[in-house]
């Protein structure tokens, strides 16, 4: 997925102190370092600020280039251009690795007390709301420093918003009332039929199965495992099937997927990294999308931009139950169970009433969940920005 356009990154103009009578329109989202060769965060940003403008409101982007310029310069920098900041909403945009290349995120507690400084109105996105997983005794301590941040990040913060829904997060206080859950919407522009596209594309007699985006080995192994051996029970049904690859990592793994499908009958493309427009597209063509990069969570920014796009679903089970994205066309199955996956991407594949029913339902889930326009509304409501009234 490309980059989004980049939102403005100055201070804009002056805002109303706190206490003054009026409320406040202007955001700061304040970013760490920048993810290459695409960054969810900073697309995040950009679409949220585009829905929030439709709205009334406004979002500007200033990222803290401690990769670049080192961490003292960069506060310095944020100390002298944050001086306009008095009254606005800054909203911190938190991962580990945004805020230390060795994801021990200390800088981000530091740009926040430089904001609160500065008279702002902190609150913290949660992109990632737990520390990191390891085994090693390094791991663990890299994951104890990350746990703490994550907890003084959310005492300190004025609001604390959660792409995780609260009864899902183990270490949430009881009782809390700042903290809110706004799901994460997808980073690819909404296509702009997606309900004729899909009829016009099952009418010609193929099948689609998409694939957006591959893990890092030795996961990439297992994943190109479970699907090639889920086709397996699909190939044969007289469809004639095509497989696509496109998004982050696939480009890298061009051999290790072309060995893995060599043997099936089908037709294998594979796009590599792809501008937003064309994983809109992809997706909004594709009759089933495959997710087995691991359980499915609700932060899994491939699903969402899936359901964006009205594509059926099949996902390994096991950490999306009771959220919105298991409302949503998607059927989960045991995790690791290629046997369950074919046979649910069989059905997807052959009923055409099975598969209109998965296609409304992930269509619902994202108009009342995952559309950036319902996403601004949460946070216009969560910040109490001044916005259009409906």
């Amino acid at each position: 997925m490309g980059q989004a356009g980049a939102a403005g990154s100055g201070c804009g103009s002056r805002t109303a102190p706190l206490g003054s009578g009026e409320r406040v329109s202007t955001v700061i989202a304040l970013l760490g370092w920048r993810e290459m060769p695409t960054d969810g965060v900073d697309d995040y940003c950009t679409f949220l600020g585009e829905a929030l403008a439709r709205h009334g409101a406004t979002l500007e982007k200033y990222r803290v280039e401690w990769a670049t310029s080192g961490w003292t310069r960069a506060l310095l920098r944020l100390w002298r251009e944050s001086a306009e900041w008095r009254g606005r909403w800054v909203i911190l945009q938190f991962t580990c690795l945004a805020w230390s290349r060795r994801a021990l995120p200390f800088g981000a507690l530091a740009a926040m007390a430089i904001a609160r400084m500065r008279g702002a109105r902190t609150a913290v996105f949660f992109h990632e709301p737990y520390g990191y997983d390891g085994t090693r005794w390094t791991d663990r301590l890299r994951t104890a420093c990350q746990q703490w941040v994550i907890r003084q990040l959310y005492r300190r913060a004025e609001r604390a918003i959660f792409a995780d829904p609260l009864h899902r997060i183990p270490w949430f206080p009881k009782n809390e009332t700042k903290a809110v859950f706004i799901p994460i919407g997808a980073s690819v522009p909404e296509p702009p039929d997606a309900s004729s596209v899909a009829a016009a594309r099952r009418a010609n007699g193929d099948r689609t199965v998409a694939v957006y985006c591959v893990g890092d080995p030795p996961y990439l192994q297992e994943e190109l495992e479970d699907i090639s051996g889920a086709l397996r029970a699909v190939c044969g049904n007289g469809f004639k099937i095509r497989v696509v690859f496109f998004g982050r990592g696939t480009a890298e793994a061009k051999e290790e997927i072309r060995e893995a499908f060599e043997a099936l009958p089908v037709q294998l493309q594979n796009f590599g990294l792809q501008p937003a427009e064309a994983v809109s597209r992809h997706l909004a063509e594709s009759d089933v999308m495959v997710c087995v990069r691991g359980k499915l969570f609700p932060r899994r920014s491939s699903a969402i931009a899936g359901i964006t796009c009205g594509v059926p679903m099949v996902a390994y089970a096991g950490a999306c139950e009771g959220t919105h994205l298991a409302e949503a066309g998607v059927e989960l199955v045991p995790y690791r169970d290629a046997h369950s996956l074919g046979l649910a991407m069989k059905r997807l594949l052959e009923d055409d009433q099975h598969w209109n029913e998965f296609h409304v339902r992930s269509v619902l889930v994202h108009q009342k969940y995952l559309s950036w326009d319902a996403i601004a509304e949460k946070f216009i409501a969560a910040l109490g920005l001044a916005g259009k009234q409906a």
